[in-house]
């Protein structure tokens, strides 16, 4: 069993993001620059915006932080989002999910120029991804995808069993496991909340790509010899001994599925820095207007 390591890859991804920056520069080009849009005091939202801040600073990024209370209207959210979208300086931005229940995280997500949508969740990148069209991908799949490849894991012709169909993970990583060349040429199944036979299907996979939200949901007498699981799950779940009083729990049962498994990433340290990491990727070829002209 090899551990799929993330936070190193992630590592030397920064380093390569720093040293095209750092050309960039030296040309006398313009830094890249990413807005976050930040609405209320989620936990895990504030967590997450602070290290996509830290990040930015790391690789030489120029970043902005805008927040807005719980109680802010859509109206207002959306005129946030129609000054970044006629900023020139701003090349991509983010706004966090998830929003407060009495605004449109649809309508919000629309608004926003597809071509500083550095999330990869406009319905244009969504649908230019589907059809193999150059586009900002979704950070999360994305790092999935950057995972196999640096570690020549053999996608064509296995079969892939996606755990999950949410907008930004299930549905994406499915798309991009069943593209034209590698990481992709996989035979995929999604399976979700619906679906009867979940454990049969797992059996027969050769790569999992766990991402339902539901904590060690895959067991040990649900894989098979060899299988290479990618664990997307990151739920916090109450502990004693952290300092933080929770702990982070994988959508796989780690101990009882790591030893069959010729792969796995780890919660946390797996698919987790890979995210922040396909932003900034993002934020990158936006800056250098590589995709939109």
């Amino acid at each position: 069993m090899q551990l799929i390591d993330g936070k190193a890859i992630s590592a030397q991804i920064k380093k390569e993001i720093a040293q095209e920056v750092l050309q960039i520069k030296e040309q006398g080009g313009k830094t890249p620059h990413l807005a976050a849009i930040l609405v209320g005091h989620d936990g895990g939202s504030e967590t997450y915006v602070a290290s996509k801040v830290r990040t930015c600073e790391e690789v030489g990024f120029k970043s902005t932080l805008i927040r807005f209370e719980d109680n802010v209207s859509e109206e207002e959210l959306l005129a946030c989002v129609d000054r970044l979208n006629n900023d020139n300086d701003v090349d991509g931005f983010i706004v966090q999910l998830p929003l407060p229940k009495h605004i449109s995280e649809q309508k919000v997500i629309e608004a926003i120029d597809y071509r500083k949508d550095v999330d990869g969740f406009h319905p244009i990148n969504v649908g230019r991804m589907s059809i193999g069209l150059p586009c900002f991908l979704s950070a999360t799949p994305s790092g999935i995808m950057e995972l196999l490849k640096r570690y020549n894991i053999p996608t064509q012709g296995k079969h892939c069993v996606v755990l999950g169909r949410s907008n930004i993970v299930g549905k994406p990583a499915a798309t991009l496991m069943m593209q034209k060349g590698y990481p992709g040429d996989a035979t995929v199944t999604v399976c979700h909340s619906r679906t009867s036979n979940i454990k049969e299907i797992c059996l027969s996979a050769d790569i999992i790509i766990a991402a339902l939200g539901v904590p060690e949901f895959l067991k040990g007498d649900m894989v098979k010899e060899g299988v290479v699981v990618i664990d997307v799950g990151t739920t916090r779940v109450p502990s004693t001994e952290t300092k933080s009083g929770f702990k982070l729990k994988g959508d796989v049962a780690f101990d009882e599925v790591s030893p069959k498994a010729s792969f796995i990433t780890p919660v946390p340290g797996g698919v987790g820095p890979m995210t922040i990491i396909s932003l900034m990727k993002n934020t990158l070829l936006a800056g250098k207007k590589e995709i939109y002209k």
